[in-house]
């Protein structure tokens, strides 16, 4: 009597082979354009620190009977369409901040030469600390590469100058308004 062999893999030859491929695919995922993806884990940070800023500003107003803080309830209706960056500096916060969002037409913000201090808010327990500009080398708490302003209506305007391309091939609107 002949004996019939059946041919085929086994299990563990399956899992060799799809653990290989995985590997591969993980490789050549990463490989395919890492700086793309660290620009846009620095955009992730500067979502994540508008947003927190923003956040701090509303819930001090809450707390305050819809009072702002000081720095910007000083500013008044002659500020109204100025931006500042935000930092503890009084002069030399005037640098060049591209804005793409739709409500300045991307163009570069004429930013004051003067920041505005939101260290209030960190002082109070807020904000742990100021966030500056994860990937700008002359960004720090005097000036943080973080812009702000406030409208007509009372609105805050919070963004950021330093939006990177990442895998879209175009910086994304880092700009909220509340």
């Amino acid at each position: 009597m002949k004996k019939s062999i059946i041919q085929g893999f086994t299990l563990i030859e399956l899992l060799i082979v799809i653990a290989v491929m995985a590997i591969l695919t993980t490789v050549v995922f990463v490989a395919l354009n890492p700086l793309a993806r660290f620009q846009d884990a620095r955009n992730s940070t500067r979502w994540s620190d508008v947003n927190a800023i923003m956040a701090a500003i509303k819930l001090n107003q809450i707390d305050h009977g819809g009072t702002y803080i000081d720095t910007i309830d000083a500013l008044d209706s002659t500020t109204v369409g100025n931006y500042y960056q935000i930092g503890t500096a009084l002069s030399g916060c005037d640098i060049s901040c591209f804005c793409a969002a739709e409500d300045c037409a991307g163009t570069d913000l004429l930013l004051e030469s003067a920041c505005i201090d939101l260290t209030n808010l960190v002082e109070t327990g807020y904000l742990p600390s100021v966030p500056f500009d994860p990937s700008d080398k002359d960004a720090s708490s005097e000036g943080t590469r973080y812009y702000l302003s406030k409208d007509e209506f009372g609105r805050i305007t919070i963004g950021s100058c330093g939006e990177e391309a990442g895998l879209g091939n175009q910086a994304p609107d880092i700009v909220i308004t509340r």
